[in-house]
This record gives structure tokens, C-alpha cells and sequence, in this order.
């Protein structure tokens, strides 16, 4: 994990939700990526659009798939500690996340 400690010798800021499965993430992304660049290769070799449209639609899952596992990080890591703690950080995170989940479910 990397030293999130601000230059003026403040506490490290706590681990985000996603700390304890940053590498399955991180590897998760990797082959989206990898999906992406082979969505580029079939439009510039010509293939079929409905198989490109197929692969547009795998890889569109797979990002809202790690979308779905942050979102869960969050609510149950940031979103619980302020709801905890209450007041105005508990009201401002749950809005936080409702606004998450508008966005998801817009997209």
C-alpha cells in the first residue's frame, strides 16, 4: 500500500474499501483492458459488427462488475464507519452513495 501521509507529517489517511482486494482488482481491470484493445483490432480488421457488438457487451459487464464490487467496498467500509460516527459525515457519505448508485443505474 502506498504511504498516503501528507508532506506536513499528518496522520496516513485510512485504507480505502478496496485496499484488501486492490490486486484482484487491479487484475480484474488488466483483462478489460485487454478486452478493450481486442475490441480495437476486430474494428480495424473488419470484423462482423454483431461480434463486435458482442464483445462491446462483455466488456461493458465486466466494468460494471468492479463498478458493483467498489460500490459494496465503499458502503461497507466508508459508508458504515461514517453512518457509526453519525452527524453531518454520515449524512454527506450516504448521499455520496446514493449519488453512486444513480450513476450505475443510468449508465
Amino acid at each position: 500500500m502506498t504511504d498516503t501521509t501528507p508532506v506536513t507529517g499528518a496522520e496516513p489517511a485510512p485504507p480505502h474499501g478496496y485496499t484488501d482486494d486492490k490486486a484482484r482488482y487491479l487484475a480484474r481491470l488488466r483483462r478489460i483492458e485487454g478486452q478493450v484493445r481486442g475490441l480495437h483490432r476486430m474494428v480495424e480488421e473488419d470484423k462482423y459488427c454483431i461480434d463486435i457488438l458482442t464483445q462491446v457487451s462483455a466488456a461493458t459487464r465486466a466494468l460494471e462488475g468492479v463498478a458493483v464490487g467498489l460500490l459494496e467496498d465503499h458502503l461497507r467500509h466508508c459508508v458504515a464507519d461514517a453512518a457509526k460516527a453519525g452527524g453531518e459525515e454520515a449524512e454527506a457519505k450516504l448521499q455520496e452513495a446514493v449519488a453512486a448508485i444513480a450513476r450505475l443505474v443510468r449508465s
